[in-house]
């Protein structure tokens, strides 16, 4: 068992950060099964929050808040199981900022950086969301003393290439909300090459997409073109819809009158994954969901 359960983890963990997360649900349900039948606790543990982040960055909020939530609410005296939850608890607070909900996520990633204790890999997860919340809520000054907090803890972790992205990606997002584009494009092409570089295709996706909104609000529109193409391309080849949604989103609508049979596609695109994305949440949420302004914009576009 040892060895399968190895090898089902070691899938999963590649699914989620180095390829289609698909891929990895059920190599991660049939690992969950196996820990909990062999009553290993800590794999178990392990492949349950890599289930959920396998399931939420396919955009299935719904069936990951499932599998993430008992762990997230869990209080476990193991030291490594209280890491997990608090991840766990970052990973939902992640939910709730791509469903537009911020102040949830902001009570979340308190949560989780309560959990999180001395780990340094927890209350980064926990710090860094903090930021994206108050971005999401319009406080830059926030946003940037969060990020600054988070990225201290990535200094002298060569090793940290996931979390080190993740600061490119919030210090585009904290300049894009003080109107710093040039600024953001410098963050997001850094995220793009170290992303590269780690052969991480996700999250070279989520940094065009940054990269490619930034370079619309520098006024570079045939570049930002190019690079949301890319963007979504590479989003729907590893069918991460919630990087498909906003990528062809603001393809179409930059696209409309340069090139409208583009553009019409692209926006038939992000409005199919934007019904799909509510289709997996339970129907109250569906229902926020698809009435959130910028998403019914979208819709009876």
């Amino acid at each position: 068992m040892d060895d399968e359960l190895a090898e089902l983890l070691a899938t999963g963990e590649r699914a989620a950060f180095h390829g289609r997360p698909s891929s990895g649900v059920a190599p991660l349900q049939r690992a969950v099964e196996l820990a909990h039948g062999g009553g290993r606790d800590a794999e178990a543990t392990a492949a349950v929050w890599l289930l959920g982040v396998c399931l939420a960055s396919a955009g299935r909020y719904g069936a990951a808040s499932s599998v993430l939530e008992p762990l997230a609410i869990s209080l476990p005296e193991e030291p490594e199981r209280l890491i997990f939850s608090s991840l766990a608890a970052s990973s939902m607070a992640s939910i709730s900022r791509q469903l537009g909900r911020h102040a949830e996520g902001r009570v979340r990633d308190e949560v989780a950086l309560d959990l999180a204790g001395d780990a340094p890999e927890a209350r980064f997860d926990a710090l860094l969301g903090l930021a994206a919340d108050a971005v999401g809520l319009g406080e830059d000054d926030e946003a940037a003393f969060r990020l600054a907090e988070a990225s201290d803890l990535v200094v002298g972790r060569a090793d940290w290439w996931r979390q080190r992205v993740r600061v490119h990606w919030v210090a585009a997002e904290v300049a894009l909300l003080r109107d710093e584009p040039a600024d953001a494009v410098v963050s997001a092409a850094s995220a793009i090459t170290l992303a590269e570089a780690s052969g991480a295709p996700r999250h070279v996706a989520k940094g065009l997409l940054f990269q490619g909104v930034a370079e619309v609000q520098c006024g570079d529109l045939e570049l930002s073109a190019g690079t949301l193409r890319r963007a979504a391309g590479l989003a729907e080849s590893l069918g991460t819809l919630p990087l498909v949604w906003p990528a062809r989103a603001v393809l179409g609508a930059l696209l409309t009158e340069a090139a409208p049979a583009e553009a019409a596609a692209s926006l038939a695109a992000a409005r199919a994954a934007v019904r799909q994305i509510a289709d997996d949440l339970p129907p109250a949420l569906a229902t926020d969901w698809l009435v959130r302004p910028d998403i019914a914009a979208l819709l009876e576009g």
